[in-house]
């Protein structure tokens, strides 16, 4: 037997083989999303520039994965603070880069050569192991608004607002349900977390009342017939292209629109090409996939041997359903559009990445078998 073969047997092998399920199929969706596309970038050259591209980075997120697959997570604990600070000195440097280059872009990207990350995505997950080990280590006192809440809520304004500039409303009101989650998961008191969800949302509130294409997005969602015909063509044709797959779908690379109908069916949209393709029964088993993969995760939360691996656990699991379950829901006109892409599926670079890496540490923390029952009345507070 291989070395490997020995090294997976320790792993949550379920969650491990629907990673790689995810991985194919999304690879499979993603080039067909993208061939015209690439066709048109380079001169009818090549229809795989996508997907070379979307191979490199899933090759990395793999190589990032499997590193913290090999680490134990509980050294993620004594590094928290430190990999939070890391995530708020990246998102600074990407508005100050963004600044002196003087462009009117969003800044939530950062240029390191050829290479660009979304330094929001970072930051997310760095919140998520920061609150976990602050959950761990102050467990007793989170119920104390100054030397326990106040501190997490420090910290998620520290990342939100520094979010919120570049400007980002749809991963800052992930980041804040995610830190919600978590805190109330967590024993928060609900009166706090009452309080300051009032806090949060009159803020953001002010910035999409300042923000043009934010409130744009909401008065499409809200009023569509009030608004301009060219701010609803996506979503109409994404509605078009879920309605043509119907039940079965016109087949794999059959897609009439991705044929510069859908913009970006590729990133945001591909759920439509999906659908379109592979019909409601693709659609289903994706969303099935996701759902899976967040089963794994509560059961290895359950499973785990200390209130961090809970926590992180928990964090982790609610952070990747809820950005895939969400940028279903944007296709489908069930929410505003968001610009989030489906986690192993849209085109994307440092999502892929983060996203792997993450699902490494979840892997990790399955890897740990419980050894004490310590925490067994706050478990119970949990589970029930």
């Amino acid at each position: 037997m291989s070395y490997l073969n020995i090294i997976v047997k320790k792993y949550d092998k379920f969650l491990l083989g629907a990673i790689v399920v995810l991985c194919v199929f999304g690879t499979v969706m993603l080039f067909s999303a993208s061939s015209i596309r690439s066709l048109e970038i380079t001169s009818s050259r090549t229809d795989t520039l996508y997907l070379q591209a979307h191979l490199k980075r899933l090759l990395l997120g793999v190589v990032f994965m499997f590193f913290f697959m090999m680490v134990d997570y509980r050294k993620l604990k004594e590094w928290s603070f430190h990999i939070l600070g890391g995530a708020v000195g990246l998102l600074v440097l990407t508005l100050v880069m963004n600044m002196i280059q003087g462009t009117s872009s969003p800044s939530r990207w950062l240029y390191l050569g050829p290479v660009s990350i979304q330094t929001s995505d970072i930051a997310r997950i760095a919140l998520i192991i920061f609150l976990a080990a602050f959950i761990h280590e102050k467990q007793e006192h989170i119920k104390d608004f100054y030397n326990g809440f106040l501190t997490c809520i420090l910290a998620i304004g520290s990342i939100v607002i520094l979010v919120i500039i570049q400007p980002d409303l749809s991963t800052t009101t992930m980041i804040l349900i995610i830190s919600f989650v978590m805190l109330f998961l967590g024993g928060a008191k609900v009166q706090h977390m009452m309080a300051t969800a009032g806090v949060s949302l009159t803020f953001l509130s002010i910035v999409i009342m300042n923000w043009d294409y934010m409130r744009s997005r909401i008065e499409s969602f809200l009023n569509p017939e009030t608004v301009r015909p060219e701010n609803l063509h996506q979503i109409k044709q994404s509605m078009i292209s879920l309605a043509n797959g119907g039940f079965f779908g016109l087949g794999l690379g059959n897609s009439y629109g991705k044929n510069y109908f859908l913009p970006t069916p590729h990133t945001d949209f591909i759920f439509a090409i999906i659908g379109e393709e592979t019909g409601l029964i693709g659609t289903l088993f994706v969303l099935t996939l996701f759902m899976f993969i967040f089963q794994r995760g509560i059961h290895i939360a359950k499973a785990s041997p200390d209130i961090f691996g809970v926590m992180l656990a928990l964090g982790i699991s609610c952070s990747f359903i809820l950005y895939a379950f969400i940028n279903a829901a944007v296709v489908t006109n069930l929410v505003p559009t968001t610009g989030l892409v489906m986690p192993l599926i849209s085109y994307g670079g440092s999502g892929v990445v983060v996203h792997l890496a993450s699902l490494g540490i979840l892997l990790n923390i399955s890897q740990s078998k419980r050894s004490v029952n310590s925490d067994a009345d706050w478990r119970k507070r949990i589970y029930g």
